[in-house]
């Protein structure tokens, strides 16, 4: 099965500097909106059956002009929903960068909880159940490998992927997911392979269509990674 991790386009509260955390109505700002429309083009061609999507407004934007093209309607998981900051919702990044929080947040997330929220380690618990479970349901349903598309938030997303590389939540924070952008993870039997990262350019196309085989096998894979 292979997934497709878009964020949402940018929003108003992105390019305000503000947490915008689960706020209702946070919309798309006027580039949000021409990337949600160009999402369409970016992912033509590829076989998508399904989309799932976080219940924020700001997600459900970035779908509508994609689900219209397809002819899919998106189901709503609350498990993709954005991270719940708490106390810190709201306020702006600029503030929250003295807090003594702060720092948990960049160099130990796995321990980072946030007043009145949730910890990144359960958002990023949540969230890979979430991912697995619509893989198996759909592999079930189809009885065939599925190409999905999931929309989400930024922290979300590199929880998903920090997982899917086998590094430890710590290290998420190395991971990038701009507004828009696409990450591409194919799960196998022997492990889940990291297709794309950030991807934020005119096609996916090539980048799926190359992705590993169910089994996990290539014809020009060497055991141990060398080229030698």
């Amino acid at each position: 099965m292979t997934v497709i991790l878009v964020r949402h386009g940018r929003s108003s509260a992105n390019t305000a500097g503000v947490l915008a955390g689960r706020s209702e109505g946070v919309a798309l700002d006027a580039l949000g909106r021409e990337q949600a429309a160009q999402l369409v083009d970016r992912l033509a061609g590829l076989p998508i059956k399904a989309l799932v999507r976080s219940p924020l407004l700001r997600c459900r934007s970035t779908l509508e002009p994609l689900a219209a093209a397809l002819g899919l309607d998106p189901l709503i998981d609350d498990r993709l929903v954005e991270v719940d900051y708490g106390t810190w919702t709201g306020r702006k990044m600029s503030e929250l960068t003295g807090e003594p929080l702060w720092r948990v947040v960049q160099a130990q997330p796995s321990a980072a909880v946030f007043p009145g929220g949730e910890g990144l380690a359960q958002v990023q618990a949540r969230a890979v159940a979430a991912v697995r479970d619509h893989d198996r349901e759909l592999a079930e349903r189809h009885g065939a490998d599925v190409l999905w598309l999931a929309c989400t938030h930024g922290d979300v997303i590199k929880a998903v992927i920090a997982d899917a590389l086998g590094v430890h939540l710590d290290g998420f924070q190395r991971i990038t997911a701009d507004p828009a952008s696409a990450s591409v993870i194919r799960y196998t039997p022997l492990r889940p392979f990291v297709i794309h990262l950030n991807h934020t350019g005119d096609s996916l196309a090539a980048a799926v269509r190359n992705s590993p085989p169910a089994d996990g096998s290539s014809s020009d894979a060497v055991v141990g990674g060398s080229t030698t």
